[in-house]
């Protein structure tokens, strides 16, 4: 048995229970069940975490045989992430008790080497989840997979969506809305090589238990973008699906039949972070690794006869990858280039805007009233997460970090290099 140096109980391809977790308090849900978070929103209200930590602090960890930048979700106690074994051309679905840190199971899949952006990884999406199912998606060249599990890691039912083009590799992941799960199938007609052809972009809802398709929306393909669908509530209480990309801009889809609601094109570059919806202004941004980014605020119509209006435009401090979180209707964000702001989510206003340092991929996230950022190399810099501008910590975590940390059940999930790391609670 091979354990981390850094800690007894993390391990490789087995398990040790030999700790006891410190009583905390519960956050408002015990589940992170898709990327980001509840609504995508990145906070946990009535969570803790400490101000810093260090290697003696983790409950337990486990080693993969690589670093992936797919993040982990929790729902009903289970951890639920993808890892890749690209020395088999292997994918997998793997399950832990979050308590114990126990492997509970692991499904492996076919998955044949393909291009990838640099700091891109196989398993690079993040699975949703509810109480009974997990869904998870991957690609490769010629098929773009959406399969169901249940808990105990049997499958349900499996969709295979045909071929993916993309420069960068895949990114999207699944989301859960009512009965639906929706996959936003974004890929690229600009910037191919030669005899490369151009993708079909399209949003597509399946049946959340059969994988049925209820319905498809052809969307106007340009680059790849890879944002989780946000749901608008109207005041009508007529559901809306917003997403966006290079094509379109920011959209809004009927989430019954799929029909195209509004757009407004505001993007001329990649859209790579989440949209989010405060209030009626949905939210998104799009950038490149040369620069460029822009972050777009902008009005949801509330009927067919107007149209959506931009209210805000920011491009100091423009995330490209990372997804701001959200909290008091106020956008904690960091850009790829390590500079943190936080902006009024509804007039686009500047609070404060800061240099940490660094290079981002995984996106901020707040747990009570603290906004914790990692950086790509692995630099954690906790926040208070508040109009007004205050470090708590900055620390090293030991190893490389693209993936957005989860929430649940009074614990941190990291992922760290080629470790999973559950941190034991805000009372070390």
């Amino acid at each position: 048995m091979t354990v981390c140096k850094h800690h007894r109980t993390c391990l490789f391809g087995a398990f040790v229970l030999c700790f006891v977790f410190s009583q905390v308090a519960q956050a408002e849900s015990g589940s992170w069940n898709r990327f980001h978070g509840i609504d995508g929103a990145g906070l946990v209200a009535d969570g803790q975490i400490p101000d810093q930590w260090g290697d003696g602090d983790y409950a337990w960890c486990y080693k993969f045989e690589s670093r992936d930048v797919g993040s982990p979700v929790v729902a009903n106690g289970r951890v639920f992430l993808m890892a890749s074994n690209p020395d088999q051309d292997k994918i997998s679905l793997q399950a832990f008790d979050l308590a114990s840190g126990k492997r509970l199971w692991s499904k492996a899949f076919d998955q044949p080497e393909h291009h990838l952006h640099r700091r891109n990884t196989f398993a690079s999406s993040t699975p949703a989840a509810d109480d009974s199912q997990v869904f998870v998606c991957w690609c490769d060249s010629s098929h773009t997979f959406l399969k169901c599990f249940d808990h105990e890691g049997n499958e349900i039912w499996s969709r295979d969506f045909g071929s993916w083009q993309s420069q960068h590799g895949f990114g999207t992941s699944p989301r859960i809305a009512g009965d639906m799960v929706l996959l936003f199938n974004s890929q690229q007609s600009e910037q191919l090589k030669p005899g490369q052809t151009a993708g079909r972009s399209r949003m597509i809802a399946v049946h959340r238990t059969s994988g049925a398709t209820i319905w498809e929306q052809p969307l106007n393909t340009k680059r790849s973008c890879y944002g989780v669908p946000a749901i608008y509530t109207a005041s009508s209480g007529d559901k809306q699906v917003i997403d966006a990309n290079t094509g379109n801009g920011l959209f809004g889809l009927d989430i019954k039949s799929g029909a195209l609601l509004w757009n407004l094109e505001v993007f001329d570059k990649r859209c790579c972070s989440t949209p989010l919806i405060v209030g009626d202004i949905a939210i998104g941004s799009c950038g490149s690794g040369g620069g460029g980014n822009q972050l777009v605020g902008v009005r949801i119509p509330k009927s067919a006869q107007e149209k959506p209006v931009e209210v805000y435009r920011i491009a100091k401090g423009a995330p490209y990858v990372p997804t701001p979180a959200v909290k008091d209707n106020h956008l904690y964000m960091v850009d790829d280039k390590g500079i943190a702001s936080c902006i009024d989510a509804i007039t686009g206003e500047t609070k404060w805007f800061q240099r940490i340092g660094g290079n981002f991929g995984a996106s901020p996230v707040i747990v009570g009233n603290k906004l914790l950022l990692i950086s790509l190399e692995g630099e954690a810099t906790v926040l208070k997460a508040a109009t007004k501008f205050e470090r708590i910590s900055q620390f090293d975590l030991g190893g490389p970090v693209g993936a957005t940390p989860a929430y649940a059940d009074g614990r941190l999930i990291l992922r760290v290099g080629q470790e999973l790391r559950v941190l034991k609670g805000s009372t070390l």
